[in-house]
């Protein structure tokens, strides 16, 4: 049985290696990557039996990304589209350390999601999982993909999880904060950064007190902060759970937050607690750090080293389930 299922648009990322750049490059990696397949890349890789759901275009592109997908352990449950009718979306990513910084050029209209229908969601799937995840990085796409992640979100018998992931190349603060907000009543968990909980949802402060104020005010059973290299916190039943970041000497930051979320999620679906959860979506996090590219490709025997050099090793067995 489907444990995850997570549903959005992967686009294939294509970077010059290393620090190259675009401009003057002469050969591209390629990744399939989105919010969504990250965290299914994640929790496959950890032992979650999960499913990734979207639609695509059948082209060589589509199939390219599909691939890579499976190949990750990820089953994908797709609607497929006529080549001469949508497209592959893809990113263009620079990497630049200071002051040159990161440079992101997305190329996704006009892409097979745009035509998704709920009708397309593998609805008993859905509702038989322990979790259901969305993102707004694909929701930012259009209607269609916004009406359908509402769809996921309102047939989940399990938890529903959305993911704010705002992307501003893709849509305006102001636009993803009347959408998602739209969507909130239909949530169980959020999960958001910290920057993102200021710029999107307009809630500032300590971390501990952006979660409460925003757990309080939209009647969210858990609200999860990532910080990047600073950790993460969850707030769940008005408990703050918060955890340090693992230090690391990073080779790639992109991939660190999918990374968490899958791994915390995971961790909940198999009925583990919110502090163990935490604990592994942190070390998780950490090892995508030292992974080149956006895609997460840690494993279960590096997750748990990670763990066993954190103060409290677990930090607080019990099995609880996701609820």
């Amino acid at each position: 049985m489907t444990e995850l299922v997570t549903f959005g648009e992967t686009a294939l990322r294509l970077s010059p290696p290393g620090d190259g750049r675009l401009e003057t490059t002469d050969e591209l990696d390629v990744w399939a990557s989105g919010a969504a397949s990250n965290v299914a890349v994640t929790a496959s890789r950890l032992g979650t039996e999960t499913t990734w759901t979207s639609t695509l275009a059948d082209t060589p592109l589509g199939r390219r990304a599909v691939s890579e997908l499976r190949g990750h352990g990820v089953t994908t449950d797709l609607t497929w589209t006529d080549a001469d009718e949508s497209r592959q979306g893809l990113t263009f990513f620079e990497r630049g350390n200071e002051p040159r910084g990161n440079l992101v050029l997305d190329d996704r209209r006009g892409t097979a999601i745009e035509s998704v229908e709920p009708s397309h969601l593998p609805m008993d799937a859905i509702q038989e999982a322990g979790a259901v995840f969305v993102s707004g990085e694909s929701i930012a796409l259009g209607d269609a993909v916004a009406e359908t992640a509402l769809a996921a979100l309102r047939a989940a018998s399990g938890a529903a999880v959305l993911g704010v992931d705002h992307r501003p190349d893709l849509w305006s603060a102001e636009a993803a904060r009347e959408t998602l907000t739209e969507m909130f009543p239909a949530v169980d968990i959020l999960v958001v950064n910290e920057e993102q909980a200021e710029t999107v949802l307009q809630v500032s402060g300590r971390p501990p007190e952006i979660a409460h104020q925003i757990g309080s005010e939209y009647d969210f059973q858990t609200v999860v902060i990532t910080q990047g290299d600073r950790g993460a916190l969850v707030w769940h039943d008005e408990t703050i759970h918060d955890r340090d970041a693992v230090e690391t000497e990073p080779v790639e930051t992109s991939g660190q937050h999918a990374a968490f979320t899958g791994a915390y999620l995971g961790r909940r679906v198999a009925g583990e607690s919110v502090s163990d959860a935490l604990t592994h979506g942190v070390a998780a996090a950490a090892l995508s750090r030292t992974i080149p590219g956006p895609v997460p490709a840690v494993n279960p025997d590096e997750v748990e080293r990670v763990v066993e050099t954190m103060d409290g090793g677990s930090g607080g067995g019990g099995r609880s389930g996701i609820r």
